[in-house]
């Protein structure tokens, strides 16, 4: 990020825009109380600075066929940086991979998987995940149900915002 300091007006831009980034720069301005040209360079900083990454759609993964859900763990030989990197790497060209996490403790990786079905997703397992260089060991985790999918950052509780107690 950059040295740009966050204040209450760019929070409460943030958190409108993380609900709804579809608004229009005047609704987001009469929502955080400024007129919309200061509302719309505010928005350009927070770009420009690293804060707003990017605007997309959040999809219906069942409806458009994505039934399987599946997150998998898994556990390489080395750990050496450039083998970490290369299967970051790799795991970033692979469609069905949806997050990538590196972890500390006995996974060094977590991989949230979406496929059509179970079949393809076990034919990426064995085709790709598990037959990927550096590989020692997948364990898989079949979503049976999600309780909670929200992406972002809890705004009601901002590092910096006195407001949100504790």
């Amino acid at each position: 990020m950059s040295g740009h300091k966050l204040d209450e007006i760019d929070r409460r831009i943030l958190a409108e825009l993380q609900a709804d980034g579809r608004m229009t720069n005047v609704e987001l301005a009469r929502r955080v109380g400024i007129s919309a040209p200061p509302c719309l360079r505010r928005v350009r900083v927070l770009e420009e600075s690293g804060y707003i990454r990017g605007y997309h759609a959040e999809v219906n993964a069942l409806s458009l066929g994505f039934e399987v859900q599946v997150f998998a763990m898994v556990r390489l030989h080395s750990q050496s940086e450039r083998d970490l990197a290369a299967f970051e790497e790799r795991a970033q060209s692979w469609p069905q991979v949806r997050e990538c996490h590196m972890l500390n403790g006995e996974i060094d990786f977590i991989l949230k998987c979406v496929a059509a079905d179970l079949p393809s997703f076990q034919s990426f397992l064995t085709q790709h995940l598990t037959a990927a260089p550096n590989v020692a060991s997948v364990k898989t985790s079949l979503v049976i149900r999600c309780a909670k999918d929200e992406p972002g950052v809890p705004f009601e509780k901002f590092p910096d915002n006195p407001a949100a107690g504790t």
